[in-house]
């Protein structure tokens, strides 16, 4: 028995030591391998074309390192992820999100707005979300979107914030009313959960809309 508790060890600080050694361009070609079950929701790439499930290109790689740990442990509720997790090693997890960190991520596809009252409501509702994203309203303590998601909507890899710019505006009115109804509780702090709860559905919406129309580059 012990002989094959230390043969199990050893395999597994070789594999360790062997995956900490791979190039990113390695990482991200082994992630491309592992990815096959998630294009059916996420899309070719990583660019999901159904709107309840997010874009994952150009995503920071940390950021999906950590949602796929919350996922896996349960801490971050959704069946079929945690399903899917679950069968993810660490290093698996390393390489899916470096590959999809790799990817160029799609614009949104815009509705064609066919009327002047139409486009009117766009336009108040661009503006109401720029506003709430740069400055937040600080009567009622709701902090500005920029200061931990970049001033183009690009995240901060560091501090391990999300990228949120062209993400689709359906999916991020679900992710903040899901933060807003406690319905998503894994938020390190309750950051999300405090912002969120003092955002009306209209300001979630506008902010949504905003986000959306951001250009990501690379």
């Amino acid at each position: 028995m012990h002989k094959k508790a230390l043969a199990f060890a050893l395999t597994a600080l070789l594999s360790g030591q062997i995956h900490a050694e791979m190039t990113h361009a390695d990482s991200v070609n082994a992630g491309k391998q592992k990815v096959a079950s998630c294009v059916s929701c996420h899309g070719e790439h990583g660019n999901s074309t159904m709107e309840m499930f997010p874009k994952l290109a150009q995503q920071n790689a940390g950021y999906i390192i950590n949602q796929l740990k919350v996922f896996k442990s349960g801490e971050r509720k959704d069946p079929m992820m945690t399903t899917l997790a679950m069968s993810l090693t660490e290093n698996d997890m390393v390489d899916i999100a470096n590959y999809y960190a790799d990817q160029k991520i799609t614009g949104e596809h815009e509705e064609p707005l066919n009327t002047a009252e139409e486009r009117t409501e766009h336009e108040t509702m661009i503006k109401l979300g720029g506003d709430l994203y740069r400055n937040g309203d600080l009567k009622r303590e709701v902090s500005a979107c920029i200061a931990c998601h970049g001033p183009h909507g690009e995240g901060n890899q560091p501090a391990g914030f999300p990228s949120l710019k062209s993400q689709h505006a359906s999916y991020l009115v679900k992710a903040l009313t899901d933060f807003k109804t406690g319905k998503r509780a894994n938020h390190p702090e309750n950051m999300m959960h405090m912002i969120a709860g003092k955002m009306t559905d209209a300001e979630i919406k506008a902010v949504a809309i905003r986000i959306a129309t951001m250009k990501q580059e690379k």
